[in-house]
């Protein structure tokens, strides 16, 4: 499994890019009361491997407890929060065999 160390560090203007694609879309995964679960976990796990750019819903609660979410998502799967605002948060993790986005330098 790869470690924190394999994530992939994105430029302003790949930041830029990724949302500008993110804009028209809808969210993928939506959190519940529960929040970020292990369930939840991994079938984000595999939306990242099939989109790799991912809109999350997250569950109500203050702005604590949804960093709290972003974290534990993100951290269990290697992705990154390309943008966060409000109860919504875009997550990407490029597909290592088969990259679908091509992105900017």
């Amino acid at each position: 499994m790869p470690s924190d160390n394999d994530r992939m560090t994105l430029t302003s203007s790949q930041n830029r890019y990724l949302r500008g694609l993110a804009h028209q879309t809808r969210a993928v995964i939506l959190l519940g009361a529960k929040g970020a679960t292990a369930a939840v976990v991994k079938e984000l796990d595999q939306a990242l491997e099939h989109h790799e750019l991912v809109k999350v819903k997250l569950s109500g609660g203050d702005k604590d407890e949804r960093e709290a979410q972003v974290a534990a998502l993100t951290g269990g799967t290697r992705a990154e929060a390309v943008h966060h605002i409000g109860h919504t948060v875009l997550l990407f993790r490029r597909n290592a065999d088969t990259p679908k986005i091509a992105l900017p330098r």
